[in-house]
């Protein structure tokens, strides 16, 4: 199972946008994406670096902390979104 952190859009660019997750800066590909992406927005991410959901900034930074606090009780954060 593959759990997506979100990530959040830096700059978007022509069919790219790049984003930020716990520092991670990376370049990921809109292609998967119907709707338009905009800085500040935040995107779930999938292995091979695709944007597969646009995800609402409340609901995003819920999650982060969520997975920012188990990191903290000694979780890995290598292991939240971002496959390598």
């Amino acid at each position: 199972m593959c759990l997506a952190a979100p990530s959040r859009v830096l700059e978007v660019r022509e069919g790219t946008a790049l984003t930020e997750c716990f520092g991670q800066l990376r370049e990921v590909s809109l292609l998967l994406l119907s709707e338009e992406v905009a800085v500040g927005d935040y995107l779930l991410i999938q292995a091979g670096g695709f944007a597969f959901e646009r995800v609402e900034a409340e609901r995003a930074e819920e999650a982060l902390a969520l997975i920012a606090e188990l990191v903290a009780q000694g979780g890995d954060e290598r292991r939240w979104g971002h496959a390598t």
